[in-house]
């Protein structure tokens, strides 16, 4: 095991990651993109995003794209390489504001964390789209791994830090059950050559009704490269 610095808030950092990865001239089989943050007062990154958008998604939007040309150089037609990107069940309730992605015109913690997690599904889904379009040997699914006992609730109210506390034995997954369906989609037999899944408990199942409209999908995709400086080129392809 090899260890690398990443931080998933700054668009510096995660160039300066891929730079480092790419001398080292390693294949790359699996990206799990897991970075998050969750009901964050509001604040921004160095790069002037608002945290939980610019961390939980914008982050790995500009990792994943910039990952991608040696990903499909390691995938081949019997072992795709792998893309798992962990959202939340909080996705169902989100909202995707493409006028305010930022969320200044009106900043609450839950609407800002439920969409960034909308926005990494809709991302995965469009992803694979471009993925298969290009005969890409690689694949994209996004995993829900449950209410898991983590620090990620350090932001929430204290009362609800208690009942957690509390009742964390009886209703939280350990931190290796939460991963058990990242692991599944990246290395189970079972998932080769399938992308484009929404994955709970190791079952594909279905996401938010607006995960699939492919607009929004084409919406996201081409504001986002705009916001981390990235060429657009999936605008051309279906």
């Amino acid at each position: 095991v090899e260890f690398l610095h990443c931080d998933l808030a700054s668009m510096k950092s995660i160039r300066q990651f891929v730079q480092q990865f790419r001398a080292k001239n390693c294949p790359l089989h699996v990206l799990v993109n897991n970075a998050g943050v969750m009901l964050v007062p509001e604040r921004k990154t160095e790069d002037g995003f608002e945290e939980h958008f610019g961390l939980n998604y914008l982050g790995h939007f500009l990792l994943t794209n910039l990952l991608l040309d040696t990903l499909k150089q390691s995938g081949t037609h019997s072992h795709n390489a792998r893309i798992i990107t962990v959202s939340s069940a909080t996705h169902y309730v989100g909202k995707l504001h493409l006028n305010d992605l930022q969320s200044r015109c009106s900043y609450s913690p839950h609407g800002a964390y439920a969409q960034s997690k909308l926005a990494l599904v809709l991302f995965t889904y469009r992803l694979q789209h471009l993925l298969t379009a290009n005969g890409s040997h690689v694949t994209a699914n996004v995993v829900d791994p449950g209410v898991v006992n983590t620090e990620l609730y350090k932001h929430v109210f204290w009362v609800v830090k208690v009942v957690k506390w509390m009742t964390a034995w009886l209703f939280f997954k350990t931190p290796e059950e939460g991963a058990s369906t990242t692991i599944y989609a990246a290395v189970s037999p079972e998932m080769e050559g399938a992308g484009g899944c929404y994955l709970y408990n190791e079952e594909r199942t279905k996401s938010a009704d607006a995960a699939y409209d492919e607009e929004l999908q084409r919406r996201l995709w081409t504001e986002s490269c705009k916001m981390v400086g990235i060429s657009d080129e999936a605008s051309r392809l279906p």
